[in-house]
C-alpha cells in the first residue's frame, strides 16, 4: 500500500484537538496540514506518519514562536525560537533542544555561542544575558 496523499479533510478528536490537512492511505496525518490544539497552540506545516515533520511554524498559546525544520514531532535542524517577551534564538536544534551554533538576541545584545546538551535557562524582561547552565547526564 502506498502511503501518499489519499484525501484532505478534517478531524476533531476526542481531547478538542483539530487537524485539518492532508492523510495517507493509513489514516495518517501526511503532508502539510493545521493542528490546534485545545489549548490553544498551533502548528501549520508539514506532516510524516502523523508527525510535525519537514518546515513548519508553531505557535505556543502565550505567543511564543518556532519556525523551522522538525522531525518526528521534535524541533530538530535549523530554526527560529521566539519567546513572547522577545528574546530569540536562531540556530540549530536536535530533537526538540538547542544544539550546534546559534545566537541569542536580547534587547540590543546578540550573543553567538555553540550550545550542547545543556539547558540554558534567560530570565525574562532583562536587558542583560544571564545563563544558568544545567548539565544534563
Amino acid at each position: 500500500m502506498e502511503d501518499g496523499i489519499a484525501k484532505i479533510g478534517t478531524y476533531k478528536y476526542e481531547d478538542g484537538t483539530r487537524y485539518f490537512g492532508d492523510w495517507n492511505n493509513r489514516g495518517l496525518k501526511s503532508g502539510a496540514g493545521s493542528l490546534l490544539l485545545p489549548d490553544g497552540a498551533r502548528y501549520d506545516g508539514s506532516f510524516q506518519n502523523g508527525l510535525c515533520s519537514g518546515l513548519g511554524i508553531f505557535v505556543f498559546p502565550d505567543g511564543a514562536k518556532y519556525e523551522g525544520e522538525f522531525m518526528q514531532g521534535w524541533f530538530h535542524g535549523h530554526g527560529i525560537f521566539w519567546r513572547s517577551d522577545g528574546m530569540k534564538y536562531e540556530g540549530e536544534f536536535r530533537g526538540g533542544r538547542i544544539w550546534g551554533l546559534g545566537k541569542i538576541y536580547m534587547s540590543k545584545n546578540i550573543f553567538n555561542n555553540t550550545f550542547s546538551d545543556r539547558i540554558f535557562f534567560i530570565p525574562k524582561n532583562m536587558d542583560f544575558l544571564v545563563l544558568l547552565i544545567i548539565v544534563l547526564l
